[in-house]
C-alpha cells in the first residue's frame, strides 16, 4: 500500500503526534472538537525523514498528494489559491513532535504575488492591508526559504519609517507599503540574480523544503541537545489557510497562557497587538498589551476566546499555551500545545490540576521533569542588600530567578566570557533563535524589546534562566556596546543584577540567598515521598551542607569526604606534618593533633544528621596532594618540623607519582600507613559516642574504606579498624552500632563482589572512578574530546554525566548479584554524582539498590526521579498485561 505523506486537519487526532508532529496533531484535535480553526494540511514527520534520504525524487509524489488537499482547503473556503481576483493565501509552518518554541521558520501570506496582491486589496476593500501583506511575505520568504538576510529588508523599512518621521509600520500608508514591495523585489533579484517566484505552487514547494532543511539548523540542533530531543524524529509541515490580524483596527492577533507560566496562578495570561500578524507579538518588535485589554476592545472575541481555552485545558488536562487571530472581529485558534513554565509554575500547576480533579497525583509526579526542580532550589536576591541596591530600570519579569554577571552584547561574547570563567548577563534588543547558544551560556537575560511572550521570555522560562524583557526605558546600542538610561550608562564589562520576578535591573552584584520551600511544593513532595521506594542521602562533608540536605529532604549522608576536612588552613600544617614523617612515631604524633578536629568534625556532623545513617569513607586521595608545591611553602613547612629544606624537598619529591588517581592511594593508605585509617576510626567512634551520651541513641556510624579491588585488602583494613575501634569502646566503657564496608569503583571488585562482600556490611557505588576506570578515560582530561564523541553521535551523552548501562551498569548488575549471594544483609547505595542524574536514578531503582547519594541541591531531583522510577515500572507492568 502506498504510503500517505498528507493529511487534512479533519483526518488527524492528538494520538498521530509521532506522524503529524505537535501542532499538527492539535490542529487536528482542535478541528475535531469544534473550535474554530483555519482548514488546512499537514505533511507528515515520514515525508520530512524522506526528504533528507531523496531529495527531489520525493517532491512529484508528494506534490500530488498536496494538489487533493489544496482543492480540498479551496473547496470549502471558497478561494483559490494564486487567484487575481480573490485569493486564498497560506501560512506554512514547521511543527515537530515536542515543541521546539522559535527554533524553526515560519512562512506567512504564501501565496501573494504581483497580481494575487491586487486581487486581495479589491476582495477586502483595503489596499494597505493587501501591501503590508506582501511586503511582509517576500521578507519572510526571502529569509526562510533562500537565506537573504533580513537585516536587508528590516533597514529599508526603518528608511521608509525615518523618511516618514513616523515610528510604527501601522503608520506608513499603502503608497509606502507599494514601495517597500518594490524596493524588497530589488533586493531579492540582486541577491538571487533572478526575480521574486510569482508562481504560487513553486512558492510553496520553496517552503515547504526550507521548513524540512530548518529541522537541521544549527539552532534547532542545539535546541535539540539541550532538551534531550532526538535528532531523527523529523518536523511536520502544516500548510494553513491564513486569516489576518493585520487587516485595521477590527482585527488583531496573540499568544495566551491558560495559567501564568511564570508562577502557575490559574488565571488567564497572555498578550495581543491590533492590526498585526503572529510574528509581530513573538518577535518582540512592538510592545504588545495585555490579554485582559482584549476584554475592552472586543468583549465578545474576548468571551469566546477564554472559553475555548478553558475547554482546551479542560480537554489536554494540562496548561495549554495558544496561538490565537480576530479577523474583522472573528476568532480563529491556530495553535494549542502545552505551555512551557518554570518549576515553580509547573509544581503549582500539577497540584492544582490535582485537587481540580482533572489528573492524578501520579499523572502529576510524571509531568514534572526532575531537572526543573534545579530552579526551584537555587538562590534570590537577599532582601537587605536589595534594599541598598542601586535600581537602574524597570522591565517585564518575564521569567524569575536572580541573575548578576557582566554585561555582553553578543552570543559570541557571552559564551566566550563563560570560556573565560566569567558569569555574564546576554543584554539585546531582542533576543531571536540565533541567540540561543549565548541564551545558553549567559545567567540571566536582559531585552529592552519583546514582552512576555517573547522570544526572550519563552526560551528563558523554558530553560529556568532569569529574563528581564520589554525594558523600553534603556536603549541598547548593540554596535558600541553601551546601555543607555535617562541616569547613566552601562558598557560592556559593567556587572549588573537582574531580578526575574519583579523586572528590577541593578547596578553591580548583589548578594544572594538560598530559598525556602514551602506550601504546594512540600505536598508535592509528599506525594513523591509516598511513591518511591529508593531512599535519598546526599554527598555532604560539612554541617551547612548537611543541613541544607536535610532541609531539601535527605535521609542520610551516602558519601562524607574525610580529605576535605583537611584543607581546612588550621590543620594542613599537621596533616603535612603526618605525610612526610620518617618514622611511625613521627607520624601518629601529627596524628595526635588531628584527631580532635576529626572528632569534632564527625560529631557535628552526626548531630545534624540526627538519627540519620552517615557514611564516612577514609582518606582517599594521593597524599601528593595534601603537600605544598612551591619553595617558599616548603621552607615554612621544613622550619616547623625542625628539618632540612633539601630533606625536605627530597621527600616530597619521593611521594610524587606518574599516575597518581591509580597510584597510592584509598586502602593502599591503609596497607602502607594502617595509623591513618586507625585515627580516622577512633574519631569517627569516639564522636559517636559522644553524640550518643548527648541524646541520640540510634546512631550508626558507617564507615567506608575505599578503593578495595581485592577481599584481601578488606580484611587487612578491616582488621585494623575493628582492633582500633575496641580499643575505644575499652576505654569509653561504652559501644555504638557502626557498620564497615567498601567503595565499589574498580572493575575487579565488581566481578569479585562475592568474595569482597564476606567482608563488607554494605557495598557503596563509585561510578565516578568506576566509569574512569571501565572506560579508560581520565576524569580530568576527558573533556578535551568526549564532546567530540557526543557531537559525532559515538556516544549520546558523556558517561560522566549519565551512567553508561551497558558497561558500567551492566558491572554494578554483577557486583549486586555476587554481593547479595554472598550476603544477602549487605546494605546498596551509589555515591557517585549519577546519584543525582534522573535516569540514573532509575537505573539504580531497577538495579535493586537501597538508596542514591548526591550533592544537597539534587536531593529533590533524586526523590522525585525515584518516584518516577516507580510508576514507570508499574506503567510497564500495566502495559504488558
Amino acid at each position: 500500500m502506498k504510503d500517505k505523506y498528507v493529511y487534512s486537519f479533519s483526518e488527524g487526532s492528538k494520538e498521530m503526534k509521532s506522524l503529524l508532529g505537535g501542532k499538527g496533531a492539535n490542529l487536528a484535535e482542535m478541528t475535531n472538537i469544534g473550535l474554530p480553526v483555519p482548514p488546512g494540511f499537514t505533511i507528515t514527520t515520514k515525508a520530512c525523514n524522506r526528504f533528507y534520504e531523496e531529495g527531489q525524487e520525493l517532491w512529484q509524489e508528494l506534490l500530488d498528494e498536496i494538489h487533493i488537499h489544496l482543492n480540498g482547503v479551496e473547496e470549502r473556503i471558497g478561494k483559490v489559491f494564486g487567484d487575481e481576483k480573490n485569493p486564498l493565501l497560506f501560512s506554512v509552518r514547521s511543527g515537530a513532535v515536542f515543541s521546539m518554541p522559535g527554533m524553526m521558520d515560519t512562512i506567512l501570506n504564501l501565496g501573494l504575488n504581483d497580481r494575487a496582491v491586487k486581487g486581495l486589496a479589491v476582495s477586502t476593500g483595503n489596499e494597505r492591508f493587501a501591501y503590508d501583506s506582501y511586503r511582509r511575505f517576500i521578507q519572510m520568504f526571502s529569509d526562510v526559504a533562500m537565506g537573504i538576510p533580513k537585516v536587508r529588508f528590516e533597514s529599508l523599512l526603518e528608511d521608509m519609517k525615518e523618511e516618514r518621521n513616523v515610528t510604527l509600520d501601522t503608520e506608513l500608508t499603502a503608497e509606502d507599503l507599494k514601495k517597500l514591495v518594490e524596493q524588497y523585489k530589488k533586493v531579492y533579484l540582486e541577491e538571487q540574480r533572478k526575480p521574486f517566484p510569482q508562481d504560487p505552487i513553486k512558492q510553496l514547494e520553496l517552503a515547504i523544503k526550507a521548513v524540512f532543511a530548518s529541522w537541521n539548523n544549527p539552532r534547532a540542533i542545539v535546541y535539540r541537545k539541550l532538551n534531550d530531543i532526538p535528532h531523527d524524529l523529523g518536523t511536520a509541515v502544516n500548510v494553513q489557510s491564513m486569516v489576518f490580524g493585520n487587516m485595521g483596527e477590527t482585527s488583531g492577533t496573540g499568544v495566551a497562557f491558560t495559567r501564568n507560566p511564570a508562577d502557575g496562578e490559574n488565571k488567564l495570561f497572555g498578550e495581543f497587538l491590533m492590526n498585526a500578524q503572529g510574528e509581530d507579538v513573538v518577535a518582540g518588535i512592538r510592545t504588545p498589551n495585555t490579554i485582559d485589554k482584549l476584554k475592552e476592545i472586543m468583549p465578545e472575541a474576548y468571551n469566546q476566546f477564554a472559553e475555548a481555552t478553558q475547554k482546551l485545558e479542560h480537554h489536554y488536562k494540562d496548561m495549554q499555551d495558544i496561538e490565537f487571530t480576530i479577523e474583522n472581529k472573528k476568532l480563529y485558534l491556530l495553535q494549542t500545545r502545552a505551555g512551557k513554565r518554570t518549576a515553580q509554575a509547573a509544581v503549582n500547576v500539577a497540584v492544582d490540576l490535582v485537587d481540580e480533579g482533572l489528573i492524578e497525583k501520579e499523572e502529576a509526579l510524571l509531568r514534572i521533569d526532575p531537572n526543573q526542580l534545579n530552579q526551584l532550589l537555587h538562590p534570590t536576591f537577599d532582601e537587605k542588600a536589595l534594599n541598598s541596591a542601586e535600581l537602574i530600570v524597570k522591565g517585564l519579569p518575564a521569567s524569575p530567578g536572580a541573575a548578576s554577571g557582566k554585561v555582553y552584547f553578543h552570543a559570541d561574547d557571552v559564551m566566550e566570557a563563560k570560556a573565560r570563567g566569567e558569569r555574564s548577563i546576554l543584554v539585546r534588543q531582542e533576543t531571536s533563535p540565533e541567540d540561543i547558544e549565548g541564551m545558553v551560556a549567559a545567567e540571566g537575560i536582559l531585552t529592552s524589546r519583546g514582552g512576555m511572550t517573547s522570544h526572550a521570555a519563552v526560551v528563558a522560562r523554558g530553560m529556568g534562566k532569569c529574563c528581564v524583557a520589554g525594558c523600553s526605558d534603556i536603549r541598547v546600542d548593540e554596535v558600541n556596546k553601551v546601555i543607555k538610561t535617562r541616569y547613566k550608562e552601562i558598557h560592556e564589562g559593567d556587572y549588573i543584577s537582574l531580578d526575574g520576578s519583579t523586572g528590577m535591573v541593578y547596578v553591580g552584584e548583589i548578594k544572594k540567598v538560598r530559598p525556602e520551600l514551602s506550601g504546594k511544593f512540600d505536598k508535592f513532595m509528599n506525594w513523591v515521598d509516598n511513591i518511591r521506594r529508593l531512599k535519598v542521602r546526599t554527598n555532604a562533608d560539612t554541617p551547612r551542607d548537611a543541613a541544607q540536605a536535610v532541609a531539601f529532604g535527605a535521609e542520610g549522608i551516602g558519601l562524607c569526604r574525610t580529605e576535605h576536612m583537611f584543607f581546612d588552613d588550621a590543620r594542613i600544617p599537621a596533616v603535612r606534618r603526618m605525610i612526610v614523617s620518617n618514622t611511625v612515631e613521627q607520624r601518629k604524633k601529627a596524628l595526635d593533633e588531628l584527631l580532635p578536629m576529626q572528632r569534632k568534625d564527625f560529631y557535628e556532623i552526626f548531630k545534624v544528621m540526627e538519627d540519620r545513617p552517615v557514611t564516612v569513607r577514609l582518606l582517599d586521595p594521593p597524599l601528593h596532594e595534601f603537600l605544598p608545591s612551591n619553595d617558599e611553602d616548603i621552607m615554612e613547612l621544613a622550619k616547623s618540623m625542625g628539618i632540612v629544606y633539601s630533606e625536605l624537598k627530597e621527600r616530597i619529591e619521593s611521594l610524587s607519582e606518574f599516575n597518581p588517581m591509580l597510584g597510592h592511594r584509598g586502602c593502599r593508605l591503609a596497607v602502607t600507613y594502617p595509623e591513618i585509617y586507625r585515627m580516622q576510626a577512633r574519631a569517627i567512634i569516639e564522636a559517636a559516642i559522644d553524640i550518643k551520651i548527648d541524646g541520640y541513641e540510634n546512631i550508626t556510624p558507617e564507615i567506608m574504606i575505599p578503593l578495595v579491588g581485592d577481599s584481601n585488602e578488606l580484611k587487612y583494613v578491616k582488621s585494623e579498624i575493628v582492633e582500633e575501634i575496641n580499643l575505644v569502646f575499652e576505654e569509653r566503657k561504652t559501644k555504638v552500632n557502626y557498620l564497615i564496608g567498601t567503595m565499589i569503583e574498580i572493575p575487579r571488585a565488581c566481578v569479585t563482589a562475592d568474595e569482597i562482600a564476606k567482608e563488607a556490611e554494605f557495598f557503596s557505588f563509585g561510578t565516578n572512578d568506576l566509569t574512569q576506570m571501565g572506560f579508560g578515560f581520565s576524569r580530568d582530561d576527558s573533556g578535551k574530546f568526549l564532546n567530540e564523541y557526543v557531537e559525532k553521535g559515538i556516544f549520546e551523552k558523556s558517561p560522566f554525566e549519565v551512567l553508561d548501562r551497558d558497561g558500567i551498569g551492566k558491572l554494578m548488575k554483577i557486583a549486586v548479584d555476587l554481593g547479595l549471594k554472598a550476603n544477602n544483609k549487605i546494605h546498596l547505595g551509589i555515591c557517585g554524582e549519577h546519584g543525582g542524574e534522573p535516569s540514573s536514578v532509575e537505573f539504580c531503582h531497577q538495579l535493586g539498590l537501597d538508596y542514591v547519594s548526591c550533592s544537597p541541591f539534587r536531593v529533590p531531583i533524586a526523590r522525585l526521579a525515584a518516584a518516577q522510577a516507580v510508576l514507570k515500572e508499574t506503567l510497564n507492568v500495566h502495559r504488558d498485561k
